[in-house]
């Protein structure tokens, strides 16, 4: 609005208004505004200040609602949609259930039978040892090798293999995922001798409660700042087919995902609070060295991503997060620059002080009488004598 006018009482009401002896000059006034759609309404008054008597205008609040005369509403800064990370999906039926094993009595006593199916063979066809028959107390009987003879070598060999070949051992800690022609048949968690079909394909899975310490992992925080993160990880194997079956190699997978949910966690927080803000979120406020805070994102974040594959995951806490050499070693320069600078600003702080002391207890007491010239030399020197002694005692 530009104004080149001046603002007076006869101008404001003569075209329309009443006669002047109609009212009382106090007479209060309509309230005239300017709309300031950024901040707030400005009354005229403030603007004019030759009108004779001022008069108090209620001032509307600060925060605008909207745009009058416009209908416009707000800007509002609405959250952005979360997008959710599809889950890995592993085949449903896939889910451990234990296999059927016999007790190692059963495969020792089948063992035991084939062994002396072979001997008593051997005894009808005429081929045992003399002296094993003597031992034995056997009456001498040959028949011969015939295919009678064959089949009951066949069949006693075959009870024996599958006896003795069949025993196995179960450890604590310790479990075999047994599968058969391509199919899952089971899994086996018993300790102590057992008997297994010797027809099926076993894999030894650990599923002892184990921990992985990470190599240095590259990273980088909120701000694009580069840095390595050795994590720790406590986890273990809760579903052993799907470890097995699920995923090629289980290990390798946990390390992949704990390096992935390491990058998406640290890319959120910045490595340290800025001054400014640091009154307002505190010490413990969001950021990388609220280690505990970190951790705990971190371990959900992976036990999310691992829970489909039969791991799971009970820890995942960094125990040391670092800048990256090439940061680090800039930032340590920059550090000693400015511890530097700070030093030398403070020196030149206490020289300036004691200079204008000395100089001013010199003038005030009278000792001397100084022109401009000798008071910028006598200042000079000082400055010197001073800093020097300064250097001298390595300060």
């Amino acid at each position: 609005m530009t104004t080149t006018t001046s603002h007076t009482p006869e101008s404001e009401g003569a075209p329309s208004g009443p006669p002047p002896d109609a009212a009382p000059e106090t007479a209060p006034r309509s309230a005239r505004v300017i709309h300031n759609e950024a901040t707030t309404e400005i009354p005229v008054h403030l603007l004019f200040r030759d009108d004779p008597v001022p008069f108090s205008v209620p001032v509307a609040p600060a925060v605008v609602g909207r745009r009058r005369g416009t209908g416009e509403q707000p800007r509002v800064r609405r959250p952005a949609p979360v997008r959710t990370r599809p889950v890995p999906e592993v085949d449903p039926e896939l889910a451990e259930r234990p296999a059927r094993v016999l007790p190692g009595a059963a495969g020792v006593l089948a063992g035991a039978c084939g062994v002396a199916g072979c001997v008593l063979t051997s005894w009808w066809a005429g081929v045992l040892p003399p002296t094993v028959t003597r031992a034995l107390e056997l009456p001498v009987f040959a028949a011969g090798l015939g295919p009678a003879q064959w089949a009951a070598y066949a069949g006693a060999g075959a009870l024996g293999l599958f006896g003795f070949g069949g025993l196995a051992r179960g450890r604590a800690g310790r479990a075999w995922v047994l599968g058969l022609f391509g199919r899952y048949r089971g899994t086996v968690r018993r300790t102590g001798l057992m008997w297994v079909n010797p027809l099926v394909l076993r894999r030894r899975v650990d599923v002892r409660l184990r921990h992985w310490r990470s190599e240095p992992m590259a990273a980088v925080d909120a701000n694009g700042v580069a840095l390595r993160v050795v994590v720790l990880v406590v986890w273990r194997v809760r579903d052993t087919a799907r470890a097995t079956l699920g995923v090629e190699d289980h290990q390798t997978y946990l390390r992949e995902c704990v390096e992935a949910a390491l990058a998406r966690v640290l890319s959120q927080l910045p490595a340290d609070v800025p001054t400014g803000v640091r009154g307002v979120l505190g010490k413990d406020g969001p950021t990388l060295r609220n280690t505990e805070a970190v951790g705990d994102a971190l371990t959900r974040t992976v036990a999310a991503d691992t829970a489909p594959v039969g791991l799971e995951v009970f820890s995942a806490q960094p125990i040391r997060i670092e800048y990256a050499p090439e940061v680090a070693d800039r930032m340590q320069r920059r550090r000693i620059a400015a511890l530097d600078a700070q030093h030398r600003d403070t020196v030149l702080t206490s020289v300036v002080d004691s200079v204008e002391d000395t100089v001013t207890r010199l003038t005030m007491r009278g000792l001397v009488e100084l022109d401009d010239y000798e008071r910028k030399a006598l200042v000079k020197d000082l400055t010197v004598a001073f800093c020097t002694g300064r250097s001298g005692d390595g300060a």
